[in-house]
């Protein structure tokens, strides 16, 4: 017969230490979810994929509803979350809108997920 020894029962009935780093606040995460909201859709990332590969840095809305086969309704609609999330720059020249990435705004997105 094998005997097992006795265990003591344990003062701290912590199961561990608290994890370590601040976390994100609030307001930090509604942001950053509307950040990855943003590019959770495909016709999204195919937007700034576009925009990112125009050779003048800036896009009319003209030219990204063939591309993506939508109305041009659903690109404005697509391009208005882009724009709200921070990725994207709007500029009005006449009666065309225009897009281009937001300074740094890819680089942002790279360092949100590498400090989460």
């Amino acid at each position: 017969m094998t005997v097992l020894p006795v265990l003591d029962p344990v003062a701290d009935t912590a199961c561990c230490p608290p994890a370590g780093g601040p976390a994100l606040d609030a307001g930090e995460a509604k942001q950053q979810a509307l950040v990855f909201k943003a590019l959770a859709d495909p016709n999204r990332l195919r937007l700034l994929s576009i925009i990112k590969a125009s050779s003048s840095g800036s896009t009319c809305v003209c030219d990204l509803t063939e591309p993506l086969d939508l109305s041009q309704p659903t690109v404005s609609h697509h391009l208005k979350i882009l724009v709200e999330a921070g990725l994207l720059l709007r500029e009005k020249r006449g009666t065309w809108a225009y897009f281009s990435l937001a300074p740094g705004a890819l680089e942002d997105v790279a360092n949100l997920l590498a400090n989460l």
